[in-house]
């Protein structure tokens, strides 16, 4: 994974306001931490912060104004729940052939058989790699599956250097069989009553209160 640099600023304001101001400068406040140093409060570009997130596990070159340089990974990003811009990003440095433990996307290929659902138990992993070759993601082939196949962590082909993080017996991928129309139109049913119960429990609790 290349790494993406961001020409950060050292930060001495903070609180709520602050970080509306800095917001409205189209940049995103941030933390740099990580291996015992005290954290570092920067400010970053907001467009190229933006960008580079775009990736998972983004590897980044931060580098703050008349100061240091540090290698680091997205920890948390905090986005506006409702136009979802970047509020807040948390990054922990990282060190060159570092190993560290990452969540990595399942990516699915081909087909099962016609008659079978496929169902991603797994949308991501947790793999540990180095801080620098951390991969893109896993794929795992379901050309040809049928009902009753299962792929767990084991059966996954990681690339070179990286290991699994979780328990092997972890289910990834499970073939069922399509759900029949009698089941579809019992569970239907059952949802119906469901609500019908909870509809007629309300005023009963109300009384109660």
């Amino acid at each position: 994974m290349a790494e993406v640099k961001i020409q950060a600023e050292s930060r001495t304001e903070f609180g709520k306001g602050a970080a509306r101001r800095i917001r409205r400068d189209n940049k995103v406040p941030a933390v740099l931490y990580g291996h015992g140093s005290d954290p570092v409060h920067i400010t970053l570009p907001g467009h190229d912060t933006m960008l580079a997130l775009k990736t998972a596990n983004a590897l980044l070159m931060i580098e703050v104004e008349g100061g240091e340089s540090h290698l680091a990974l997205p920890k948390q990003v905090q986005r506006d729940p409702i136009k979802g811009f970047i509020e807040h990003v948390d990054l922990v440095i990282v060190r060159r052939g570092e190993k560290v433990q990452v969540d990595i996307a399942v990516h699915l290929e081909g087909e099962a058989v016609s008659d079978a659902l496929v169902v991603l138990e797994a949308q991501s992993i947790l793999v540990e790699a180095e801080a620098t070759h951390i991969p893109d993601g896993v794929t795992v082939s379901i050309e040809g599956l049928e009902v009753g196949a299962q792929i767990h962590a084991s059966d996954l082909k990681l690339p070179t250097g990286t290991t699994l993080a979780i328990e092997p017996d972890t289910l990834v991928v499970n073939i069922t069989a399509q759900p029949t129309a009698e089941q579809l139109e019992g569970e239907t049913e059952g949802e119906e009553a469901a609500a019908a119960a909870d509809s007629a429990a309300e005023p009963v609790a109300a009384a109660a209160e």
